[in-house]
């Protein structure tokens, strides 16, 4: 989500690439409600970190404890860390599963 956020409201000026500690599938609630603003994110995919280890970024961000805790460093100009609670993770009927989602989405919106 945090990807397809920046590269929809910031994308003049930013290039977001996004990645994993556990590749997996994009989650389909987190494509609902993203849809339900108008961004469009099914088209992205799971990607390992591996691809970016030799890269070298303006900014790395990571967006849970748990990045933040096994990523390994990746050099950047500037290192940010925001907690977010993994929509993932959560269980429970739908509509309190997409609550989460869309607190996440909304929290994400807030980092500028």
């Amino acid at each position: 989500m945090a990807e397809g956020l920046l590269n929809s409201f910031y994308a003049i000026k930013y290039k977001a690439f996004c990645a994993g500690v556990k590749p997996t599938n994009i989650n389909p609630y987190a494509i609902k409600v993203m849809k339900e603003i108008n961004i469009e994110i099914s088209n992205q995919r799971s990607k390992s970190i591996e691809i970016y280890r030799n890269q070298l970024f303006d900014y790395v961000v990571t967006v849970c404890d748990n990045a933040n805790e096994i990523c390994p460093f990746f050099p950047g100009k500037k290192i940010i860390h925001k907690s977010f609670k993994n929509p993932g993770n959560v269980t429970g009927d739908i509509d309190g599963i997409l609550k989460v989602f869309r607190n996440v989405r909304d929290e994400n919106k807030k980092l500028d």
